[in-house]
C-alpha cells in the first residue's frame, strides 16, 4: 500500500503566525520546490552559474527586496519574513537563499547614494559582495591590513581580500579597510568600509582577482582580490563612518552588522537540514532492504527522529532571535546562538541523512551530498562557530584581567 509522506516542517508557531507570514511562507515554498530545486539538481553537480533568468524571477516576487523600505520599492518586511524566505530556498539551493543578501548592502551606502542604488536593489538590478576577509585575517576583523590612502578627491585602497564571493559579477564590492596603518596597541582605530561600484562581469581598475576552487557553494564564484590603489571617491566611504566620528566606529558597525546575517544564516542551516530530512523520509519509505522499507527499522526511524527533532529546536530560537530584531532588541548574543546552534545541527543532520542513503547518497545523483557540502561551510562563514562560543561566552563570563 502506497505510504502518505507527512511535510516535516511544522507551521509557524502561534505566537508568531500570521495569514501574511503563512502566505509568504507559502509562496517561497513553491517557488523554492517549482523553480530553484530542479536547477540546483541539475547545474550543481557540474559547478554552474545561477541562471540570469532565476535571479530575474527572484526579483519579480520580491526576495531582493524583503527588507528594502516600501519607499524604494520593496516589501518594507522585518528579520522574521527573511528567515521565512531563506530557510525556504536554502532547502532547494544554498546559493539562491544566499545571493538575496546581496541586495541589502545597498541599505548601508551614503544616503545620497541610497536614493539611487535601493531602487534598482529592490528588484535586484542592484547587487553587491563584501570583501572583510584577508589571507591573514578572517574573523579578527581587528587584524586587517587593507590600507586607504587619502587622495584629492577620494582614497587608494591596497591590499589582499579573500572569500569574496559573487566579486566578479556584482555591482559593487563593500570594502573594508583601515585609513591609518595598522597599530597593534589601537587595533580597532582607523577601520572603514567602502563601495567599490563597478560593471557586472569585470573588476574596476586597481582589481584583480582569481577564483577560488571550493568543494561546495556552488552557483556562483568566489574570489582572491588585490587592490592596487584602487580609487574610490569620497562619497563611497560608507555611512556614518566618515573621517569626523569617532576612531573606532567603522570596526564597531562591521560588528553590530553581523546579527541579522547571521540570523540569515541559521535560516540557511535550517533550510538544508530541512531539505535532508525531507529527501531522508521519502527515501526510507521507498528503498527496500531484508524484504522492508529501511524506514520500518528503529534504527532509521530514531535517525529520523533526532534530525527533525534538532531541526524544530534550532528554528524555534531562530524565530524567537528574528522577532526580537524586529522588535528593536539588541540581539548579537542570540544571533550568536541562533547561527551556533543551527551550522552544527545542519552539519550533523545532513550527515546522517547521507548514512540513510547509503551508497546512493554518496553520488551527485541524490541531492544530498549537496546538502552536506554546504552545511559545512555554515560552521565557518558569518563567524566560525568557535567564534560564536566566543561571543557567547563573552556576554555571560567576565573576563580575567591580565596579570
Amino acid at each position: 500500500m502506497p505510504r502518505t509522506l507527512v511535510d516535516p516542517r511544522p507551521p509557524i508557531p502561534a505566537p508568531y503566525r500570521t495569514e501574511d507570514r503563512v502566505a509568504i511562507q507559502e509562496m517561497a515554498r513553491d517557488f523554492a520546490m517549482s523553480r530553484v530545486l530542479p536547477v540546483a539538481n541539475r547545474l550543481d553537480p557540474e559547478h554552474g552559474l545561477i541562471p540570469d533568468e532565476l535571479r530575474q524571477q527572484l526579483g519579480e516576487l520580491g526576495f531582493f527586496g524583503i527588507m528594502v523600505p516600501e519607499r524604494y520599492g520593496g516589501l518594507g518586511l522585518g528579520v522574521f519574513e527573511y528567515a521565512l524566505i531563506t530557510e525556504e530556498l536554502s532547502r532547494a539551493w544554498l546559493s539562491v537563499a544566499s545571493i538575496i543578501a546581496r541586495s541589502g548592502m545597498a541599505l548601508s551606502l551614503d544616503p545620497t547614494q541610497r536614493e539611487k542604488y535601493l531602487p534598482l536593489a529592490a528588484k535586484g538590478e542592484w547587487l553587491g559582495c563584501f570583501a572583510m576577509s584577508e589571507p591573514g585575517a578572517g574573523s579578527d576583523i581587528a587584524s586587517i591590513r587593507t590600507r586607504a590612502q587619502k587622495t584629492d578627491g577620494g582614497w587608494l585602497l591596497t591590499g589582499q581580500k579573500m572569500w569574496c564571493t559573487f566579486a566578479d559579477q556584482a555591482d559593487c564590492i563593500l570594502v573594508v579597510a583601515r585609513n591609518k596603518p595598522y597599530d597593534p596597541a589601537h587595533r580597532h582605530s582607523g577601520i572603514r568600509q567602502f563601495a567599490v561600484h563597478k560593471a557586472p562581469g569585470a573588476f574596476p581598475e586597481g582589481v584583480s582577482g582569481s577564483p577560488i576552487r571550493k568543494i561546495g557553494y556552488h552557483g556562483w564564484r568566489t574570489f582572491e582580490l588585490s587592490f592596487d590603489e584602487c580609487f574610490v571617491p569620497d562619497d563611497c566611504l560608507v555611512g556614518s563612518q566618515k573621517a569626523e566620528t569617532a576612531d573606532d566606529v567603522g570596526f564597531k558597525q562591521t560588528a553590530a552588522a553581523m546579527t541579522t546575517p547571521r540570523i540569515h544564516t541559521a535560516a540557511r542551516s535550517i533550510g538544508l537540514a530541512r531539505g535532508a530530512l525531507e529527501d531522508s523520509i521519502a527515501y526510507a519509505q521507498q528503498r527496500e532492504q531484508f524484504g522492508r522499507p529501511i524506514g520500518d527499522f528503529q534504527v532509521t526511524r530514531f535517525k529520523i527522529a533526532k534530525m527533525a527533532s534538532e531541526i524544530e529546536a534550532c528554528r524555534a530560537l531562530m524565530y524567537q532571535v528574528a522577532a526580537n530584531a524586529d522588535a528593536g532588541e539588541k540581539s548579537d548574543m542570540g544571533g550568536a546562538m541562533a547561527k551556533y546552534l543551527a551550522s552544527e545541527m545542519s552539519e550533523k543532520v545532513t550527515s546522517e541523512a547521507l548514512q540513510i542513503h547509503g551508497g546512493a547518497g554518496y553520488t551527485t545523483d541524490f541531492p544530498i551530498e549537496r546538502y552536506w557540502r554546504d552545511a559545512r561551510l555554515t560552521k565557518i562563514f558569518e563567524g566560525t562557530s568557535e567564534i560564536m562560543q566566543r561571543i557567547i561566552s563573552d556576554h555571560l563570563l567576565p573576563s580575567s584581567p591580565l596579570r
